[in-house]
């Protein structure tokens, strides 16, 4: 039987984060199906101008077992050309093109339409969002350009879908909701995690993860954390993508220096599950948002959720029953984590987490971007 050769492009090893670790993800599933697989990846991801973070690599992490190609200089046409000459050369049934910020429509879209749409490669784009959180000129026109330069669109959140159609016409949509994060450890005991991270065993603790930006909403979490019950308290594990300065003066003006606990380096994957063990709970307070890996990882660990009712976040947490979908609103927020504790419903949600996430697999994506064969 001939393999079916798939090509995935977008960020891989050693460029860290979350969308480069769901396409690892992906690209292990697609070769459980017997596919070839090979990671197309960047040389130059974001010029520093775009970048805000400390670095792009991740340092501690190893390289998976995947062929990694890395590269697509964003910036650089010429880099466009030889990228769209080697694929051809590659002669793949699927290229997969992972999309999350107009910024990357230009290069994406110039490579993948130097290929050729007029061929009987299968190209689908892997949308995160089209309609960016934090919005710059050019926007539509980069997203569109890219959009048009594929055949198929497979999304993690029906708003993500919908956005779809404001681009382009009667485009060729399917769904899967994003699936589960399945390579950050194993769940480990509670106390022995929060001993680790010098935190005081006789609190319970609220996790905020992820990068720290404007639309995740940390103010409205910071805001709400003096109403929670008493003895509750707040673990901020991310790095700063906005002013750090802006949220500690808030949590001073708030008085709440002692009940907010900041790690704000970059989380390497070896430490996640410490962040996921320690809490009882996972809250996501986001302004905007289409879908979250986030989520994916609090699945994994089976923890309860708590999202704010934006884009696709209510699809994935059915309410009362994993968590809690609540309004955009820091009252709402406190409302809900009072709920948790005071009714102790941490118990019955976590057993409505383990049935919850067998619905979110690799292998059915990987499946379902198969299909047209």
């Amino acid at each position: 039987m001939i393999k079916k050769k798939v090509i995935i492009i977008g960020p891989s090893f050693p460029l860290r984060g979350g969308i480069a670790d769901s396409n690892h993800s992906l690209g292990f599933a697609l070769q459980k199906l017997g596919c070839e697989v090979k990671m197309l990846s960047f040389s130059l991801q974001y010029p520093s101008i775009l970048f805000p973070g400390k670095t792009q690599l991740d340092t501690n992490a190893s390289k998976p077992n995947l062929s990694i190609f890395s590269k697509i200089n964003s910036i650089n046409p010429l880099s466009w050309i030889k990228v769209a000459f080697w694929l051809k050369k590659q002669q793949p049934d699927h290229i997969i093109t992972r999309f999350w910020i107009p910024f990357m429509g230009v290069s994406l879209g110039s490579i993948l339409r130097l290929f050729g749409l007029n061929n009987n490669t299968d190209l689908i784009a892997l949308c995160d969002n089209v309609i960016p959180h934090e919005k710059r000129f050019g926007d539509y026109f980069f997203t569109r350009y890219f959009l048009k330069s594929n055949n198929r669109f497979l999304v993690m959140s029906k708003s993500v879908g919908n956005d779809i159609s404001t681009f382009i016409k009667n485009p060729m949509v399917d769904y899967h909701p994003h699936p589960v994060y399945d390579h950050f450890g194993d769940l480990i005991d509670k106390s022995q995690a929060i001993n680790d991270l010098n935190l005081d065993v006789s609190k319970k603790y609220v996790l905020f993860f992820g990068f720290i930006r404007k639309y995740k909403g940390l103010d409205l979490l910071l805001d709400a954390l003096p109403n929670f019950t008493e003895n509750v308290e707040l673990i901020v594990a991310g790095e700063f993508y906005d002013h750090e300065s802006e949220y500690k003066v808030q949590v001073s003006k708030l008085g709440i220096e002692n009940k907010v606990h900041f790690f704000s380096d970059f989380i390497p994957e070896n430490k996640v599950n410490l962040f996921f063990s320690a809490c009882d709970i996972v809250v996501q307070p986001y302004k905007s948002a289409t879908q979250s890996g986030v989520a994916q990882i609090a699945y994994h660990f089976n923890k309860p959720i708590l999202v704010t009712n934006v884009g696709g976040l209510p699809e994935i947490v059915p309410h009362k029953k994993v968590g809690y979908v609540v309004d955009v609103d820091s009252n709402a927020i406190a409302e809900a984590v009072n709920d948790f504790y005071s009714h102790n419903r941490e118990l019955n949600f976590i057993e409505n987490v383990k049935i919850e996430k067998e619905k979110y697999s690799w292998s059915n994506m990987a499946s379902q971007i198969l299909k047209s064969d």
